[in-house]
């Protein structure tokens, strides 16, 4: 497989697929940059070996018809001044071939956004899919979706998808592109690289103890994750939300807590499947509790199954932060995904904050840590940890994918796995 490091780009033309899918204000200024900074040194690299740069992203869910909301004419300032050059712009990015001609060594391009046209996804859009015509237009789709990739990749002499945030997508710009070029001339971006070595220290190269944390609301949105980790970790630590829904599977009271009532067999079952496998299956014991979902609402600490009616709980209690310090502490290896508490709620974040210093303290003694999904890198940075922590995962749901065991079509069209 070419890597960007090996692959001489002097004199040549460099497709790279970016995520660019940045948060915009109403006047169209972006509020995070981010994914920007994210991309910048794949593309100074391609321009400080002499390549020319043919940049493109999507933009938003504009579902396959041009909106000036969702166009990337919004950021093109953004990115010639990240860039230190001068960008210019492709108002549509099927018809850009006279443009990528033209440019030269040191140059950059930047495609309008990819998904004004439906053939990106590569799904029908104006026909509902219980329509009995859905299957037939999705055939249709598909085959245009090979001609729009086929039209991109006419732009370069080289493929690069540095977009990891969108490699579990099977798109025309992340995935099918990638048959055009020979496997000399596609290669991994340095963030995509970054991303696939973190996924496979945390699956593949596991040094041991290996702790887990799951966190948010929802049971049945993390089980194929809980199902995959349970074969690989030594500790599972469950909390957040999803606390209360063992809390009442075992017969507690819960009282107005967040509940998953339809998931209490499957929260029985994950706790035999952790003892069959013998994981150490770490809950919550007690909880921080509130009389209303309200950052001021009355507090009280209270056992986990034991919460009175008209209170729920909103966070871990300082016996439930214990439990988890102390799975967390001795492990080599660690990952973090989710929160333990209504964290947006100052006075609801100890048990995060306990998560987030227990992870720095064990990877300052070596252990290596992810921090994935995005509500527990909301978390890390809220704390102002990131710079303890081994890697911050840009991923969200391709990461979470990776965890489940998936293959990511984004990275395996480059591996050709």
């Amino acid at each position: 497989m070419m890597t960007i490091s090996n692959y001489k780009f002097a004199g040549k033309k460099a497709i790279v697929r970016v995520d660019f899918n940045v948060p915009l204000d109403e006047n169209g200024v972006i509020t995070d940059d981010t994914r920007i900074r994210g991309a910048l040194p794949t593309l100074k690299h391609i321009l400080n070996e002499g390549g020319a740069l043919i940049i493109m992203s999507h933009l938003g869910k504009p579902k396959g018809k041009p909106a000036a909301k969702y166009s990337l004419g919004q950021i093109v300032d953004a990115v010639s001044k990240a860039l230190g050059t001068k960008v210019q712009f492709a108002t549509d990015c099927a018809k850009a071939k006279a443009q990528a001609d033209a440019l030269k060594a040191g140059e950059v391009l930047l495609l309008e956004n990819l998904r004004f046209y439906a053939e990106e996804e590569g799904k029908p859009t104006d026909i509902e899919k219980e329509d009995p015509r859905y299957e037939e237009a999705k055939k249709e789709m598909k085959a245009k979706q090979k001609e729009f990739a086929k039209v991109l990749a006419s732009y370069a002499d080289c493929y690069v998808n540095d977009a990891f945030g969108t490699a579990h997508r099977k798109h025309a710009s992340t995935a099918v592109i990638a048959d055009y070029f020979d496997e000399n001339s596609k290669m991994l971006g340095f963030l995509m690289e970054k991303e696939v070595e973190a996924v496979d220290n945390i699956l593949k190269n596991i040094r041991r103890p290996f702790t887990a944390i799951m966190g948010g609301s929802k049971v049945s949105t993390k089980i194929g994750i809980i199902e995959n980790l349970m074969n690989k970790v030594d500790n599972l630590i469950l909390c957040g939300g999803m606390t209360y829904t063992f809390a009442k599977a075992q017969g507690g009271q819960i009282g107005d807590s967040i509940c998953e009532d339809d998931k209490l067999d499957l929260a029985l079952d994950i706790l035999a499947q952790a003892k069959a496998k013998g994981v150490n299956l770490v809950l919550g014991t007690d909880s921080v509790v509130a009389d209303a979902f309200a950052n001021d609402a009355k507090t009280d600490i209270c056992d986990s199954k034991n919460i009175p009616a008209g209170w729920q709980g909103m966070d871990a209690g300082p016996k439930s932060r214990e439990l988890f310090a102390q799975a967390i502490k001795g492990a080599k290896t660690i990952l973090w995904n989710g929160p333990a508490g209504v964290f947006e709620f100052e006075n609801f974040t100890a048990g995060s904050k306990a998560i987030a210093e227990a992870i720095a303290e064990a990877t300052d003694k070596g252990a290596y840590s992810l921090i994935g999904g995005g509500d527990s890198v909301a978390c890390i940075n809220k704390f102002g940890m990131a710079d303890r922590v081994s890697y911050i995962s840009t991923g969200g749901g391709a990461l979470l994918e990776a965890i489940e065991g998936k293959v990511l079509p984004g990275v395996a069209a480059i591996k050709g796995e």
